[in-house]
């Protein structure tokens, strides 16, 4: 490999939907608009230095071994093998916040990893990144799963079927499918939100979810809202962690009432999205949403947008 000429690159990531209500830990999409960068420098220092994060209110770890991104690099120069490696130096810029369920951790481990790819003179491949990516997740979520940093990774609306080996497909969306996001002003761990589940099901609850998530494909396959609507329902993971949002219930009912094809948890939480079939009706959502928070005195956030089909990117 030779010597790249580039000292320096910058990658932006975009924030991403998981779960996508009934595909717990499979399906997942990227938005536009929030997301993390990370800039990676070779350096004269030997291993992984996390110079600065910006953005999280000193809240995350600089030590490499316990960043997500650092995880994410050390992971990828291992696989490098013996070779020489360059010292490498990363600075994170957080631009949404922690623990909203928007794949927060997942953003910054696919930024890494892109812009050290880059750095490098790309050893690897897109699809080649995604396992490095998910060991950084295990120091967010203390396990390893990809729905987050696929949609983040090639961006659009994608089904994991396994993260090692890659194997990931990105689905099509409708047109006009646009994403209502209510964000409010309060933290959940992905860790804690992990530990409440439950580790046994009903059997005749997984016939209902599997049968939703191949549904739920078709639907988009199909380019019908009627059956994507049909499909958006979660029997296993949102009756759980449904009780740590103040005003879940009456989100998603306001959301349903006011033309959601459907709603429920981003991600582990505590941000709730809909999706709907205008940008016009994700907007109207999203006030509606917004007014139970209002009842309960929580402060939040809303974000609208359209499927992000790019994925990360380099900015600089």
């Amino acid at each position: 490999m030779s010597e790249s000429k580039r000292k320096s690159v910058t990658v932006f990531a975009p924030a991403t939907v998981a779960n996508v209500a009934c595909g717990f830990d499979v399906l997942g999409f990227a938005i536009h608009g929030l997301g993390d960068e990370v800039t990676a420098t070779k350096s004269d220092q030997p291993g992984i230095t996390i110079t600065a994060i910006e953005g999280d209110e000193g809240k995350l770890p600089l030590e490499t071994e316990k960043n997500t991104a650092g995880l994410s690099v050390i992971s990828l120069l291992n696989e490098l093998g013996n070779g020489e490696k360059p010292g490498i130096e990363l600075r994170i810029k957080k631009n949404m916040p922690l623990g909203s369920g928007l794949g927060s951790s997942a953003a910054s481990s696919v930024a890494a990893v892109v812009a050290v790819n880059e750095l490098l003179e790309k050893p690897f491949t897109t699809p080649e990144l995604l396992p490095f990516a998910v060991d950084g997740e295990i120091a967010a979520s203390g396990t390893a799963h990809a729905d987050n940093v696929a949609a983040s990774l090639f961006g659009g609306f994608i089904l994991v079927k396994t993260h090692q080996p890659p194997d990931v497909i990105t689905l099509p969306t409708p047109e006009n499918l646009h994403c209502t996001i209510v964000h409010p002003h309060i933290e959940i761990k992905t860790k804690n939100s992990r530990m409440i589940l439950k580790k046994e099901i009903l059997l005749e609850k997984a016939v209902t979810q599997w049968a939703n998530v191949g549904a739920l494909v078709a639907g988009l396959y199909k380019n019908d809202y009627s059956l994507i609507a049909r499909s958006l329902h979660d029997e296993i993971i949102e009756p759980v962690r449904s009780v740590l949002i103040p005003g879940f219930d009456e989100m998603k009912s306001a959301a349903l009432q006011k033309g959601a094809l459907g709603c429920s948890i981003s991600g582990s939480g505590p941000s709730v999205f809909a999706l709907s079939k205008s940008k016009k009706e994700a907007q109207f959502i999203g006030e509606k949403m917004g007014e139970s928070l209002k009842i309960l005195g929580l402060d939040f956030d809303v974000y609208i947008s359209k499927i992000n089909t790019e994925g990360a990117k380099v900015t600089g």
